[in-house]
């Protein structure tokens, strides 16, 4: 909803058999955005990275979370976020 509210068109994307969650797409600028409710083990962590990294361009790209940070807030230029501050940005 916070997506549609920024005025982004929203939709699924897919890269072979792997999901985004959310593609945002406002005037032609596009954000990449993972959702997880946490992210404790190595496993998740490559799943919901590992699916952003297969993108080859350079627009924004977010893995948002209800945990505090456990890698830092920015892991290979994917952006690492609690579901507030993402909720906070100005997008």
């Amino acid at each position: 909803m916070h997506l549609l509210q920024c005025g982004y068109r929203i939709y699924v994307g897919k890269i072979d058999n792997k999901e985004i969650d959310f593609v945002a797409d406002k005037n032609g600028l596009k954000i990449y955005v993972q959702v997880c409710l946490q992210i404790t083990d190595q496993t998740t962590s490559s799943r919901e990275f590992g699916n952003l990294m297969m993108i080859n361009d350079n627009y924004l790209k977010y893995v948002i979370t209800l945990n505090d940070l456990i890698i830092g807030n920015d892991y290979l230029g994917i952006k690492q976020m609690n579901l507030l501050e993402f909720l906070l940005l100005e997008l």
